[in-house]
């Protein structure tokens, strides 16, 4: 699994990079698998947290503050 995890980080720092509308190298996240979905992973970045879904999709993982 590492080997595969380390080979798709660079194409998830380019979806992130997309997302997020600046750039993102592949030493600077954090990727896990998301055990609750396969083929999804939580990807950690300075100190936002996003989830990559199997379609491709990458979501905020964040949390609101309420008030």
């Amino acid at each position: 699994m590492d080997i595969v995890y380390a080979a798709e980080k660079p194409s998830i720092a380019k979806l992130l990079s997309d997302y997020t509308r600046r750039t993102v190298m592949p030493e600077e996240i954090q990727v896990t698998e998301n055990p609750d979905e396969t083929g999804s992973f939580y990807i950690g970045f300075k100190l936002d947290h996003y989830v990559l879904s199997p379609n491709g999709v990458i979501e905020s993982n964040g949390l609101e503050l309420v008030e």
